[in-house]
């Protein structure tokens, strides 16, 4: 199966919707590997100016008008204004100028060289940030009544403190350098149906307890444990591609609408660990692959009998064979357990006869 086909598949499953800005430039429209974010080259942006000063290149009166489009009404209804500014990749450092264009709902300030965005604070109207592809060691803002999606991945953040946005649905912090989740309210983001953090480095995913959170994308960090997934209780897709699991500990039966989990490539090695996923009731898809535990002979048939109402697994769906299988090797082995059970209790008693 080729990269693009498994991306596919992985998106399709994940079920995630895409809420993101009208764009007039193509390449923003297509879908890269899951992520949704292009790679930054090796050497490029971020890497190239860590020797060196960036010269000043600040948002301009000059260079505004070519870059506003989509007039609308204002919100008191007596005027027009522009609501959409796409300014990405034009190297800008500096955009103080976009405090006074409060209007403003749509922005795209991707691929520049940014350190600062809260001039951004005052545009309390704002509905979609995208601000991938910059300098930003913070996602930091005011309180944003109105902010849908924000995007900032691919970027040098470090914490996800300052994200409560009451109407916020869905953020993405992928690719940046973020140790530990703190300071998501619960309460404050309780619209919050997706939450974007792969390629970080992470260790554990506690401080994600959010109410109504359905899809989760922890892959490419350096998880060793799972821990706060209880409070998860709407969750429906969970990446935890290339991570460092050994463990599957941390799931429990209050996580009732998980249906589709990706552990490709961590540390998984014994049935044993996946049982552990017993306790999920909805769970319907699981992705192995990249695993120790499948390259064992009969790595499907052990999975179904611990995990029967699985339908999934790495992509294919169980085969009526498959089922039958498993359900004859399950009794077989119960039966064979039995007998071993019985023997062993039978010479105990025997040597405290003997005693």
């Amino acid at each position: 199966m080729s990269e693009e086909e498994e991306t596919f598949e992985e998106e399709e499953d994940a079920g995630v919707p895409q809420l993101q800005m009208e764009q007039d430039h193509p390449e923003e429209g297509d879908q890269p590997e899951e992520g949704g974010e292009e790679e930054r080259p090796e050497g490029e942006e971020g890497e190239e100016h860590e020797g060196e000063k960036i010269p000043e290149n600040p948002l301009t009166q000059e260079i505004l008008p070519e870059c506003l489009s989509l007039l609308s009404k204002t919100g008191d209804g007596l005027a027009h204004a522009y609501i959409r500014l796409d300014v990405h990749e034009r190297e800008l450092t500096n955009i103080n100028i976009l405090k006074s264009y409060i209007h403003l709902r749509f922005v795209d300030l991707s691929k520049n060289n940014l350190k600062d965005i809260s001039p951004l604070s005052a545009l309390t109207r704002l509905l979609v940030l995208k601000a991938d592809f910059n300098l930003l060691t913070s996602a930091k803002l005011d309180e944003m009544p109105y902010l849908q999606m924000a995007s900032f991945s691919n970027n040098k953040i470090s914490s996800t403190e300052g994200c409560n946005h009451p109407m916020l649905e869905h953020l993405n912090l992928n690719n940046n350098e973020i140790t530990h989740v703190t300071g998501l309210d619960p309460v404050k983001l309780s619209r919050l149906h997706t939450l974007e953090l792969r390629g970080n480095k992470l260790e554990t995913s506690a401080g994600i307890y959010l109410p109504n959170l359905k899809n989760l994308f922890l892959a490419a960090n350096t998880l060793k444990q799972l821990e706060g997934l209880q409070r998860l209780t709407k969750l429906t897709t969970l990446h935890l591609r290339e991570n460092q699991l050994e463990k599957l500990d941390g799931f429990s039966e209050e996580i009732q609408s998980l249906q589709y989990i990706n552990l490709r490539a961590n540390n998984i090695s014994a049935v044993s660990e996946v049982e552990k996923l017993a306790c999920l009731p909805k769970l319907r898809a699981l992705t192995l692959l990249e695993n120790a535990i499948a390259e064992e002979d009969e790595y499907r048939i052990d999975v179904i009998i611990v995990l029967p109402k699985l339908e999934r697994l790495d992509k294919d769906e169980f085969t009526e064979d498959e089922r039958n299988e498993s359900k004859e090797l399950a009794v077989t082995r119960a039966e064979e357990k039995k007998m071993a059970q019985q023997k062993a209790e039978a010479e105990e008693a025997k040597g405290d006869s003997e005693d």
